[in-house]
C-alpha cells in the first residue's frame, strides 16, 4: 500500500476527499552525479577528499553539492572513521575581522563537501594552554586541523598536533614553509604594489605602520614597501617607520607622533586596515583633510575598509578564497595520510578607493 500525505477538502455534497502533496525525496548521490554528469564514484571521491580528481571537476561537483544543499549521511559515513569529518580551525583571537572571512570561506566549502568545522581560541598565556588543547584533540577527534597566522609558526604547537596525528595546514605561515602543506598570497609583493600606487601618485615623503612583530606578515609587508621605496631612490628617514600591532588604537597612537610633528608625511600606508583606519580618525581629529591633505591606505580589504569615509584603498586579501583552499587541502591530506606539502598561492587585488589621491602641496 503506497503512502501518501495528503490534506482535507469538501466538495458541494459534502464529500471529503484527499488531496495528494508531493513527497521531498532526500537529495542522493545519484542525484548529484546525474546534474554534475559524472559518476556516483567521483562525486564520493570529491565529498571524501580523495586525490586523483581533477580540479575542474572537483570544483564542478562541490558547486553542484551545495546548489543542491546535499547532505550526505554523517553517521553511516562515519562508521568507518570516526574522525573523518570534523576540521578544526584555530586562531589566536576568533573575533578578529580577517579571522571571520576566513571562517566564512571555511564554513562554506566544508559545507559544500559533507564535512564540519570546529572553531577553536588558542590562549598562549594560560599556562595550561597545552594541556587543553590536547583534551580538545582527545575529545573532538579531528580529521585535520588548519592553522591562522600568527600561531601557525609556533613549532611547539605543531609537534602536539603530529604527535596525535592530525594533518594540518597553515594559512600564510612564515616559518618552516616546508612542515606543512600551506595557503598564502605574496604580501611582500602586494605591499610593493600599493606603496607603487602612492608613488605614481606624486608622494614621496610615505610613512609606514609596522604591524605586531609576532606575525610573519609584517616583516614581509615592510619589505615590500622597502622594495619600492628603495626602486624609486628614496629612503624614508626613521622617524616616518613607526610600529603598530595590527589594531585601531596603534595606528592612532602612531598616528599622533606623526602628525605632530613639525613636518607631517603627505601618505601614510599602514600595514592592515584596523591601524589604517585608525591613522585616518587622528588625521579627521586634527582636521587634517583626506585625502587632500594627506592619503592613506592599508592593507587587506575588511569591511571597514568600505566602512569608513572616505572608503580606503587597500590590498584585498584572498581570505575567503583561502578558508575555502585550506579545508580542501586538509581533506587531501586526509585521504593521502598526509604525504606531500603542496603550497598554494592565491592572488591579491588593489583596491583604489577615495583614501588616495594625487600629492598637492601644502
Amino acid at each position: 500500500m503506497r503512502d501518501r500525505i495528503g490534506r482535507g477538502t469538501g466538495d458541494t455534497n459534502g464529500v471529503r476527499s484527499v488531496v495528494e502533496l508531493p513527497v521531498m525525496k532526500p537529495i542522493t548521490i545519484k542525484d548529484v552525479a546525474e546534474r554534475a554528469g559524472v559518476s556516483p564514484k567521483t562525486v564520493s571521491r570529491v565529498i571524501n577528499g580523495e586525490a586523483h580528481v581533477r580540479p575542474e571537476i572537483r570544483e564542478s561537483v562541490a558547486r553542484v553539492v551545495a546548489e543542491m544543499n546535499y547532505r550526505p549521511n554523517a553517521f553511516a559515513r562515519g562508521l568507518s572513521s570516526s574522525r573523518a569529518f570534523l576540521v578544526g580551525l584555530f586562531f589566536d583571537d576568533p573575533a578578529s575581522g580577517y579571522a571571520a572571512t576566513i571562517q566564512r570561506g571555511a564554513i562554506e566549502q566544508a559545507r559544500a563537501l559533507g564535512q564540519h568545522i570546529v572553531i577553536e581560541a588558542i590562549t598562549f598565556k594560560r599556562s595550561d594552554w597545552r594541556e587543553r588543547l590536547v583534551d580538545s584533540l582527545h575529545a573532538l577527534r579531528l580529521g585535520g586541523a588548519i592553522l591562522t597566522s600568527p600561531i601557525c609558526d609556533r613549532a611547539d604547537l605543531l609537534d602536539i598536533f603530529e604527535q596525535h596525528d592530525v594533518p594540518v595546514v597553515r594559512i600564510a605561515p612564515g616559518a618552516e614553509l616546508d612542515r606543512t602543506p600551506q595557503v598564502r598570497m605574496d604580501d611582500r609583493d602586494a605591499a610593493r604594489v600599493v606603496t607603487e600606487h602612492l608613488l605614481a601618485l606624486g608622494h614621496r615623503d610615505i610613512a609606514f605602520v609596522r604591524g605586531n612583530p609576532t606575525h610573519s606578515a609584517t616583516e614581509r609587508r615592510w619589505q615590500g614597501f622597502a622594495d619600492a621605496m628603495s626602486a624609486a631612490g628614496l629612503t624614508p628617514p626613521p622617524e616616518r617607520i613607526v610600529q603598530g600591532d595590527f589594531r585601531f588604537r596603534s595606528g592612532f597612537d602612531v598616528a599622533e607622533a606623526l602628525f605632530d610633528r613639525g613636518s607631517r608625511p603627505s601618505a601614510v600606508f599602514a600595514s592592515n586596515d584596523e591601524m589604517a583606519l585608525g591613522v585616518m580618525v587622528a588625521a579627521m581629529s586634527r582636521q587634517i583633510a583626506v585625502p587632500r591633505a594627506v592619503s592613506i591606505v592599508g592593507f587587506d580589504d575588511a569591511e571597514i575598509a568600505r566602512m569608513a569615509w572616505p572608503q580606503l584603498t587597500t590590498i584585498r586579501q584572498p581570505n575567503h578564497a583561502m578558508g575555502a583552499q585550506a579545508v580542501d587541502l586538509v581533506i587531501q591530506q586526509q585521504a593521502a595520510g598526509g604525504a606531500g606539502n603542496p603550497c598554494r598561492i592565491l592572488p591579491y587585488e588593489l583596491v583604489i578607493r577615495g583614501s588616495s589621491a594625487p600629492y598637492a602641496a601644502t
